[in-house]
């Protein structure tokens, strides 16, 4: 167990206009699935790199049931190089993956009979996350060595049209350590009012508008964090006024408060990650869909830290960390009824299972590690 610090407080964002509204829903990947729902095996699919050693040779096709816990593979659907990320569409229809290499691809799969539709470039090197805005008509990636951020629309069968917008970011100066910028993430606030792009190497969160006809961005305002942070990731509280960011190089992370009218993000104090005395770079937050607990994959420390969220999202209170029994977890996906947690161990090749009590957000291992080639996204449907 990690110690448990005290709460950090974060002053609260700048009051909503009335106009603004409450947040619109958003629904989860592929998560039309209820609580309720039928015990039948279901979907998961698994990034890989196709470039490594004794990696994987495409996306991963496995089952898991959604009342054990326990995965089984599916084979692998081939024809995508360096499937890094993953994410799926809105209507469930289709699923998008990065190529993550040097001249960057996004690509298309169908996935009632598996069919791909094509890639697309990115105009950018080394893309390692992309997300479907709530819209379903475009498809946004980071490209990490090149540190942009590009869009591409999505036609009505799920496939990919040629990119209309590509941002690169060139000021401010990277942070220490870093020669350049470094885009880990972009991803739409949950009011689908903003894009916001997370960028390792310039400490900044990037908040964009997106022209909804014609897919281009305008950027809106930037957030800093302490200069060689190095934030990663970030993931909003369903209530859509905070926002959880992990820091990867300084091994923190901080609540954030965010302003959907204007698309300002506030970043607060940095908080631990529960980490033990080694080295560790956090990797991803996962919210549960009631916004009461929140979950930091632990890169090196091996970890899973769990946070109860309190005062309407606006603080994180550590509670614990649990072993995943693998090695470097770089991505963490609830599935849609809540009841799991899924852990993609990168340098082990191992996806990490965990039933998740509602009441408490306590973790219980749900048997062995499934073994995949050098996982290192998984993604439940």
């Amino acid at each position: 167990m990690a110690a448990v610090p005290a709460p950090a407080s974060l002053p609260s964002p700048p009051p909503a206009s009335a106009s603004s509204g409450p947040p619109a829903p958003v629904a989860a990947a592929g998560g039309r699935e209820g609580a309720g729902a039928s015990s039948r095996p279901r979907p998961l699919y698994l990034g890989t790199y196709t470039s490594a050693e004794g990696g994987g040779t495409g996306i991963g096709l496995a089952v898991y049931d959604p009342v054990s816990g326990a995965v089984a593979g599916r084979g692998t659907l081939t024809g995508v190089a360096d499937p890094s990320y993953l994410a799926v569409h809105p209507d469930g229809r289709t699923l998008y993956a990065v190529e993550e290499r040097q001249e960057g691809r996004v690509s298309a799969v169908r996935l009632a009979d598996r069919r791909p539709l094509g890639s697309r470039d990115t105009g950018g090197a080394g893309p390692c996350h992309l997300s479907v805005h709530p819209s379903g008509r475009w498809l946004l990636s980071a490209n990490y060595q090149s540190g942009s951020v590009a869009v591409h629309p999505i036609d009505a069968s799920g496939a990919l049209g040629e990119r209309t917008d590509l941002v690169t970011h060139t000021s401010p100066p990277p942070g220490p350590g870093q020669q350049g910028p470094h885009a880990h993430q972009v991803v739409t606030s949950p009011d689908g009012g903003h894009v916001l792009a997370v960028d390792l190497g310039t400490d900044t969160v990037y908040t964009y508008r997106l022209d909804p006809r014609a897919g281009r961005l305008t950027e809106v305002s930037r957030a800093r964090t302490r200069p060689g942070a190095g934030p990663r990731h970030l993931a909003f509280h369903p209530g859509g006024r905070y926002a959880y960011l992990a820091n990867e190089v300084d091994d923190s992370v901080a609540v954030c408060a965010y302003d959907p009218p204007t698309g300002r993000l506030t970043v607060g104090k940095e908080q631990p990650t529960g980490s033990g005395a080694g080295t560790n770079y956090p990797a991803q937050f996962a919210v549960t869909a009631d916004g009461r607990f929140a979950y930091l994959a632990n890169r090196g420390d091996n970890t899973l830290a769990r946070y109860a969220v309190e005062a309407d999202g606006a603080r994180l209170r550590l509670l614990d960390t649990v072993p995943v029994a693998g090695d470097f977890p770089r991505q963490i996906a609830l599935s849609p009824d809540g009841r799991l947690l899924f852990a993609a161990n990168q340098k082990s090749g191992t996806v990490s299972v965990f039933h998740v009590d509602r009441a408490s957000g306590a973790l219980r291992r749900a048997g062995e590690p499934f073994a995949s080639p050098v996982a290192v996204c998984a993604l439940p449907l």
